[in-house]
């Protein structure tokens, strides 16, 4: 969109009856994006069903599979690898994530792309957010793979993420509790 309101003459179509705007499709409960700092591509988190969260790139007329696909398992169904919704693989015809958790959720929340300079061998990397995972994520990306995946905090559900000016971590917990990560 664009900031007077209009559509770009370039963004995707999708055939009558699609809204105007639709950007990209198939995401199933986004709860944190990120501007990545050198490609500027939206970044997203989002929650799978039971299991399955993700992250994505919603790049122009992708379609990330929910709800015909999904890491998750359907509500109700015992959580574990022969659940997977449509089978769980997107490819080739929707968007693969670039990192899922199963069979447990996580619960993602919000992303940053860190930038600081306390930690200088993070910089570039994802950190976010998780609730039900109780747990501050880091996330290691060599372009757009994501290599690794650790815990940076843990025990408190956390819902926001942000740098401070001198390269600390900001965590605000959903126990109402703002949190520095610093050395």
């Amino acid at each position: 969109m664009n900031r007077n309101g209009s559509m770009p003459a370039d963004n995707p179509v999708w055939g009558a009856g699609a809204p105007p705007g639709l950007w990209s499709i198939g995401h199933r409960n986004p709860q944190g994006a990120a501007l990545h700092p050198d490609s500027g591509e939206l970044w997203v988190s989002e929650h799978g069903p039971q299991g399955g969260d993700e992250i994505n790139i919603a790049r122009a007329g992708g379609n990330h599979g929910w709800p015909l696909v999904s890491y998750g398992c359907p509500y109700g169904d015992p959580v574990g690898d022969a659940c997977r919704i449509g089978g769980g693989v997107h490819a080739p015809s929707f968007v693969e994530p670039l990192s899922y958790w199963v069979p447990t959720s996580i619960a993602p929340s919000n992303l940053v792309f860190y930038d600081g300079a306390m930690f200088p061998e993070w910089r570039g990397q994802l950190l976010m957010g998780a609730l039900a995972g109780q747990a501050l994520w880091r996330l290691t990306l060599s372009g757009n793979a994501v290599t690794a995946r650790a815990t940076v905090l843990s025990g408190e559900r956390i819902r926001d993420v942000d740098i401070a000016a001198d390269g600390a971590i900001w965590v605000l917990s959903d126990s109402g509790k703002l949190l520095r990560y610093g050395r």
